[in-house]
């Protein structure tokens, strides 16, 4: 299971993905702990089993577990975030973004890893949730600690081809399934 494996399993009409998916992991300027953590936390937030089975082993092989760690719980975090936050962006009374959210999130202040790594990935999973008020805090913080555009862009190009390989390939298992 691996990166190999993943891009052979995409199908032809989808060959633009196959080399994207090859260029935003396999020759990305990202620091293997930024790069992995990306990866594993958005494949965990593309739903996609297939997904996540080929990249959690590369991902675990090329990570800390202390980093390992962190990435699940980015995706974990920012799937209860996301879905508070968004909704609370979309309601037409403002006044819900006045109340206390109540929910507990201590992992964003002490990840177990580099704050700005963590950021990354939180980011990351954002991309693929769709919460443009996490989206632009952790961007905030991102560009406040230093971190290039190029960098958070990298980020979400990463989201974008993992989740869309996502798509693909379990539109193609279902599609399978229903064939036989």
């Amino acid at each position: 299971m691996s990166l190999d494996s993943l891009k052979s399993r995409v199908p032809d009409y989808a060959k633009d993905l196959k080399l994207n998916l090859g260029s935003v992991i396999g020759n990305s300027d990202l620091p293997a702990q930024q790069l992995w953590g990306t990866v594993l936390a958005t494949a965990i937030a593309s739903r996609s089993p297939i997904v996540l089975r080929e990249l959690e082993p590369e991902a675990k092989a090329n990570l800390t577990p202390e980093a390992y760690t962190a990435a699940k719980a980015a995706a974990a975090v920012m799937a209860m975030n996301n879905v508070f936050y968004r909704t609370r962006h979309l309601l037409s009374d403002h006044e819900y973004g006045t109340l206390r959210a109540g929910l507990r999130m201590n992992v964003i202040g002490n990840p177990g890893v580099e704050k700005v790594d963590f950021e990354l990935w939180s980011f990351a999973v954002s991309a693929i949730n769709g919460c443009g008020m996490c989206l632009d805090s952790h961007e905030q913080v991102l560009r406040k600690a230093g971190v290039e555009r190029d960098v958070v862009q990298e980020a979400f190009k990463i989201a974008s081809v993992i989740q869309a390989v996502g798509v693909t390939l379990d539109a193609e298992a279902v599609l399978a399934d229903s064939a036989e």
